[in-house]
């Protein structure tokens, strides 16, 4: 293999444009060459030297790709992963990684079985307000943490017309959509949980699939992480709070990435993933005297270019990728149960 790695896209929908297209283009250790479109050939309008293919199967047919990024519907990942990796391919799956702990870890073998990686795209790991919690805690500023929060919330009162996310199929409904972020953050910070928890409900009119979820995840020390997503609030609350024996810190989703790639803001723009300075977090201090001193903090630029520059590392490198294997298994493992 060369120093680039030759990429193919499984779709060019939305997260093909947004998530994955602008990154493998501007890397400079990839190579864009190809992606699936089986109806609508939008890919060439953007990047006019990609070869288009009718079918995943004619993508893993060309033998000059050596990366395959599979960001199909969820329950296609653990089907398609199968086929490139018989086909000779590194494959980059969106997640979920698959809908059970068991086919991650077929999976896993497999890779190793025929010489490829298997790699798990967790790109909430590079969000500026993730970062600025990771940071936070390193500091040791709040003392031993009590309980932590992690929140996705939006309002979609709605059926979505994207009926691979309304019907019952494997890893469907709002746990494995917005799950595997939380879950993934809270491991990424603390490990794997000594036990969990987890409450979903289904609220929305003619709804199959779960639009809320709350998982308590127990840790050593007495720590509680609590890890919830709704598809029904309507005064959006923090994202991530912090509570430990000598302060406080909150943080609302402010990372802006995904609001500039829908843009066409590209990866390489000086102003990409810098947050607002108005969504600063707010670091509360308790005093010597038993007051309090509050101070904000400012996020650093969020980047999933970090995500692919692990990935170009693994694959050429055999540099360790931050996403290990146990990571997504325990991950799996909890939003299965």
């Amino acid at each position: 293999m060369s120093s680039k790695i030759n990429t193919g896209l499984l779709a060019y929908g939305m997260s093909g444009k947004v998530f994955h297209a602008p990154f493998v283009s501007t890397h400079p250790g990839f190579n864009f060459v190809a992606v699936t479109e089986r109806n609508q050939k939008q890919a060439v309008n953007d990047y006019p030297s990609v070869s288009s293919y009718n079918s995943v199967e004619e993508l893993l047919a060309d033998g000059s790709i050596e990366l395959v990024i599979i960001n199909t519907p969820n329950f296609t990942h653990y089907e398609y992963a199968k086929l490139a990796l018989h086909a000779g391919k590194h494959i980059l799956v969106e997640k979920p990684f698959t809908a059970t702990s068991g086919q991650a870890k077929e999976l896993f073998a497999l890779a190793k079985s025929v010489g490829k990686k298997a790699l798990v795209y967790q790109n909430r790991r590079y969000d500026s307000g993730f970062n600025a919690v990771k940071k936070i805690i390193e500091s040791g500023k709040l003392g031993k943490l009590v309980e932590v929060h992690f929140r996705y919330d939006r309002y979609r009162n709605e059926i979505s017309p994207k009926f691979f996310k309304e019907e019952p199929y494997p890893a469907s409904g709002l746990s494995y959509d917005l799950g595997p972020h939380l879950v993934d953050q809270a491991i990424a910070l603390f490990g794997k949980p000594n036990s969990y928890h987890k409450v979903l409900s289904k609220n929305r009119v003619h709804t199959k699939v779960d639009d809320y979820f709350a998982i308590q995840l127990s840790y050593p020390n007495d720590l509680n992480v609590f890890l919830t997503a709704s598809m029904l609030v309507a005064d959006i609350q923090s994202a991530f709070v912090l509570n430990g024996m000598m302060g406080s810190f909150s943080k609302n989703h402010a990372d802006v990435q995904e609001e500039q790639l829908l843009k066409g803001i590209k990866p390489t723009a000086e102003t990409y993933g810098i947050e607002n300075p108005a969504d600063a977090g707010k670091l509360t201090l308790v005093t010597e005297n038993g007051g309090r001193s509050t101070e904000f903090i400012p996020s650093e630029k969020g980047d999933y270019t970090g995500l692919f520059e692990a990935v170009y590392q693994n694959i050429v490198n055999d540099v360790p990728y931050p996403i290990t294997e146990e990571d997504i298994i325990t991950q799996l493992e909890i939003l299965e149960s």
